[in-house]
């Protein structure tokens, strides 16, 4: 979920965010893969965490691509940056959510149904507005969810860039804001975990996490060539031990992501990164793809291969899970890329279209 200007990827971050797509898969069949060990079931039950560095990761990228370009642009550029987000983001949901109408559709047609489908609700999907307040469940694509918050954050984040340029302020102030910020989370949520009562604290959980990634990367433009990694790698080992010692959730995981993030990017482009091999780089530019579509093709391989969705072989896991691969490749270069460039291109189209700039 990232634009990127020539130059401005870090692709240890493009890599991680691949594998934290595939974690989120994971969370979603822990409980029916036959035979898992407790102890990997209970690590793939935070796999809705990843979601919380995407938020992160999404507020670091963006700011780092757009900050400057709309505070020198103003309007011009804010009008671009709404048209390339959406470009980015809609037309693969609208697939998607096709595609999830459509196997609501064959279950009603056969006498089946699924309280996953409300239909009533199904126009604030189309919309992205679906956790914007206005419901009380997840319905329909559950993942969707955290792009309708995105999408509220992309609607704000330039009043942030025109209210506050964090490159000017002092490195203890914003380190300040970003602890204050992710206080306001904690404290808002009252919560045990992070996943808790997404319809209600999924926007907030988002903004919140999103502005901290701006400030992420503020730190990390002043700290990129020196020697600070390893005080960095140091605070993400204190905040770990601290969230292993039982400090909650919601207080701690925010900020230990921050940390790491600030200490990926500040390490991406080493020698043998593992986090920027071919594979791991190509899994991040397909995450969209494989975020947005595993739960629905979930639903209909279940559907159409699974007799007893609490014990699943790992053969079929195995067999899914290639399916997701293979879904994600095709939908990223068949749907998501060429939908992408064509409605960026549009505006100059609908230009020439109109006559304009002709003498």
């Amino acid at each position: 979920m990232i634009d990127r200007a020539p130059g401005d990827e870090l692709r240890a971050l493009t890599g991680v965010r691949g594998l934290a797509a595939w974690f989120v898969v994971l969370y979603h069949l822990r409980l029916s893969i036959g035979g898992l060990p407790s102890v990997l079931q209970a690590i793939l039950a935070k796999g809705y965490l990843a979601v919380d560095f995407f938020f992160l990761l999404s507020g670091f990228v963006i700011w780092l691509t757009w900050n400057a370009r709309i505070r020198v642009g103003g309007i011009a550029s804010v009008s671009r940056f709404l048209q390339k987000r959406i470009a980015r983001i809609w037309p693969l949901h609208l697939v998607v959510l096709g595609g999830a109408v459509a196997l609501a559709l064959v279950l009603r047609a056969t006498g089946r149904s699924d309280p996953q489908f409300v239909f009533p609700e199904l126009p604030l999907h189309i919309l992205l507005l679906q956790n914007w307040g206005f419901t009380q469940h997840l319905s329909w694509n559950d993942p969707a969810w955290s792009i309708s918050a995105e999408l509220a954050a992309y609607l704000l984040f330039p009043l942030l860039v025109m209210v506050v340029d964090w490159r000017r302020l002092h490195t203890l102030l914003l380190i300040a804001i970003a602890a204050a910020t992710l206080l306001v989370l904690h404290l808002a949520m009252a919560a045990p975990t992070l996943g808790t009562d997404i319809p209600r604290y999924g926007l907030l959980r988002c903004l919140t996490e999103f502005t901290t990634g701006g400030i992420v990367c503020a730190l990390w433009m002043r700290w990129r060539g020196t020697g600070v990694s390893p005080y960095v790698a140091l605070a993400v080992v204190a905040l770990t031990a601290l969230w292993a010692m039982g400090t909650p959730e919601t207080l701690i995981v925010p900020a230990l992501f921050a940390a790491t993030l600030l200490l990926l990017a500040l390490t991406a482009g080493r020698a043998h990164n593992p986090f920027e091999t071919r594979m791991t780089h190509y899994l991040g530019e397909i995450s969209y793809a494989t975020y947005l579509s595993h739960f629905i093709l979930w639903k209909a391989f279940k559907l159409a291969f699974v007799s007893n969705a609490t014990a699943v072989s790992p053969a079929m896991i195995a067999l899914y899970l290639g399916l997701v691969l293979l879904a994600s490749m095709a939908l990223y270069h068949l749907i998501e890329r060429p939908a992408q460039r064509w409605l960026n291109r549009l505006p100059s189209r609908m230009r020439k279209g109109s006559g304009e700039g002709r003498p």
